[in-house]
């Protein structure tokens, strides 16, 4: 096999091990996981956000075509996306928000975050979060407009987990965010390439910025809580990073292309 066709291969691979991370697509990949795959492969996070982001948008026009008013059509998209995620990161912001507010110690946090049942923290934060991200499509109503908002969205948003991982530790030494393994700065600089790209398309250079400042703070204070309150990062954490993005560039969409700006 020549190097080319080894390069390919490896890229491919990278993709499945993406995809399978953070949706309940059937792919799967001959690399093995334990050996540092998962974060070599993070690079690939935002393309299978893209994916995912593309999906919301194609059920978004599917149902304006029918007929659908923009209220039901955005439902019916955010509900295309949790569906193809199976609800990953928005079960991460529900358990990241009851361990984080209703545990007293580090120790009650993380066994909280890790209880299957929800809490009244979680609830609030899964009504804030569909209820922020279905009134920005809503405001923005053009199904060119939304599919351009969920893919800037859905790439970008997934495009600082593995900067995230790279500088919070882990909280625990096993559980998804150990096991994952520290991204290489190569990974993490594709993935900051390839996500701010899609918001500069997206959205334009000056409002990506916007959406990259916000997305830079976003993550910072969420690394500073996570650090002083757990001790580091989990899989929960990860999941309410992506929600906080993912949320952050809706509105900022919201606030110019609704306007055609």
């Amino acid at each position: 096999m020549t190097p080319r066709a080894d390069i390919l291969k490896d890229v491919v691979a990278d993709l499945r091990i993406a995809a399978s991370f953070v949706t309940i697509m059937p792919v799967s990949s001959s690399k093995p996981s334990g050996d540092g795959a998962i974060a070599r492969a993070t690079w690939a996070l935002p393309v299978a956000g893209l994916l995912v982001g593309l999906a919301g948008a194609l059920a978004y026009k599917i149902a304006i075509r029918l007929g659908l008013a923009p209220n039901l059509a955005a439902l019916l998209a955010l509900a295309t996306t949790a569906l193809i995620t199976g609800a990953l990161h928005e079960d991460g912001l529900a358990d990241t928000a009851d361990g984080l507010g209703g545990g007293r110690t580090r120790q009650r946090k993380l066994e909280i975050m890790r209880d299957s049942r929800i809490g009244t923290y979680g609830v609030c934060a899964l009504i804030l979060s569909f209820g922020l991200r279905w009134s920005a499509l809503v405001a923005i109503a053009s199904p060119w407009g939304v599919m351009l908002a969920l893919i800037a969205a859905h790439a970008a948003s997934r495009a600082g987990l593995p900067a995230f991982m790279s500088l919070v530790p882990p909280a625990r030494r096993d559980g998804l965010a150990a096991s994952a393994g520290v991204p290489p700065g190569r990974s993490v600089a594709i993935a900051f390439a390839v996500g701010t790209l899609a918001l500069a398309l997206a959205l334009g250079p000056a409002k990506a910025l916007v959406g990259l400042v916000l997305l830079s703070i976003a993550g910072l204070t969420l690394a500073r809580l996570a650090i002083r309150q757990i001790g580091g990062q989990t899989g929960d954490i990860l999941g309410a990073f992506e929600q906080i993005c993912e949320i952050l560039i809706l509105l900022v969409a919201a606030a110019f292309l609704h306007t055609g700006g």
